[in-house]
């Protein structure tokens, strides 16, 4: 697989990377735990370097699976874990105090089974820490050699250009997708002018934009998308013109929608590494390969037109959650 550059000091890492998320956390019940480990090698095998993990997904549960999976190959591979959550769990509140930034550090270090991390988000921005705390705490962990670069998780233009005054910010991780594409406004061009890699979660949309997903599709209790407003049955309904579109170039391109999407991504800016997740191996081939898919300015110019004239029904998270993102 080709590699892609985030930020401006080298970190390089597969054009597609692994987010390991719904192996233990978000998507319904955990996936067992040898498939997941064959998920994760399998992933290696085919050209993936690039694994995204997080003290909060399980909590902790998806740091000591990758940590395991990852440990033969560990010199070949890059790990991003995130710290921002009062004891590592996402229903709590924000805590991105210095302290608590060192102890998910030292726990972090030690369930993914490496002297060193190599990319560590905030996963949120804490309103009650002042970024230039947040970004001086982790440039301490850089100088220290437990940390290798400084990423920043759904943070606004204000937060970016604060952290980004103290120490060098190497990637944004934010939702971006066909059907998410907010960042397009005022977050793909600072982090252009900034030098800042784009690493999207979601990047199928969180599984609508495979086409897979309709009207009649159902979530339980467990998964997130139970309570996300875009995944209501009237909005799956209402958004199915963008699917629509999607199968009409896969089918053109004797590609599958998933693919599309991704290519679409790959083909925004030379500095974005979306990091599609699944917990099927066949679904993980699909999605690698629309690293192979290389969308014609026709066809780019095609999409866009037709995104113009494509409302997307439905907020991406419930009125709760809302409150966290973009600051």
């Amino acid at each position: 697989m080709e590699k892609r550059i985030l930020g401006r000091n080298g970190l390089e890492v597969s054009a597609i990377g692994l987010g390991c998320m719904g192996l233990s956390f978000g998507y319904g019940p955990a996936t067992e735990w040898k498939s997941a480990i064959h998920l994760i090698h399998t992933a290696f095998e085919k050209g993936v370097t690039f694994f995204d993990t997080a003290e909060a997904y399980g909590p902790f549960t998806n740091e000591e699976l990758v940590g395991e999976a990852l440990a033969p190959f560990r010199k070949d591979v890059i790990i991003a874990t995130k710290f921002g959550f009062r004891n590592g769990d996402s229903k709590q509140p924000l805590d991105s105090r210095p302290e608590r930034i060192r102890q998910v550090a030292e726990e972090s270090l030690k369930r993914l089974r490496t002297d060193v991390i190599d990319l560590f988000y905030q996963h949120r921005v804490d309103p009650n820490v002042p970024m230039e705390d947040v970004a001086g705490t982790v440039q301490e962990l850089i100088w220290e050699g437990k940390v290798r670069y400084f990423g920043l998780s759904e943070a606004s233009v204000t937060s970016i250009r604060k952290a980004h005054a103290v120490h060098p910010v190497t990637a944004l991780q934010s939702e971006y997708s066909l059907w998410w594409r907010e960042p397009e406004k005022e977050i793909l061009p600072t982090l252009e002018e900034l030098g800042i890699g784009f690493v999207p979660f979601s990047p199928l949309g969180k599984g609508f934009l495979t086409g897979r997903i309709d009207a009649h599709s159902t979530f339980g209790d467990d998964d997130f998308r139970s309570v996300v407003p875009r995944f209501s049955p009237e909005a799956l309904t209402a958004n199915q013109e963008m699917v629509r579109l999607v199968k009409d170039i896969a089918s053109a391109r004797k590609a599958t929608p998933a693919q599309i999407a991704l290519a679409w991504l790959l083909a925004q800016k030379p500095w974005i590494v979306p990091i599609p997740g699944t917990t099927r191996v066949d679904r993980l081939e699909e999605n690698l390969g629309g690293a192979d898919v290389h969308l014609t300015p026709e066809e780019l110019a095609r999409i866009d037109t037709a995104l113009a004239h494509i409302t997307v029904v439905g907020e991406r998270y419930p009125t709760w959650l809302k409150d966290r993102a973009g600051r």
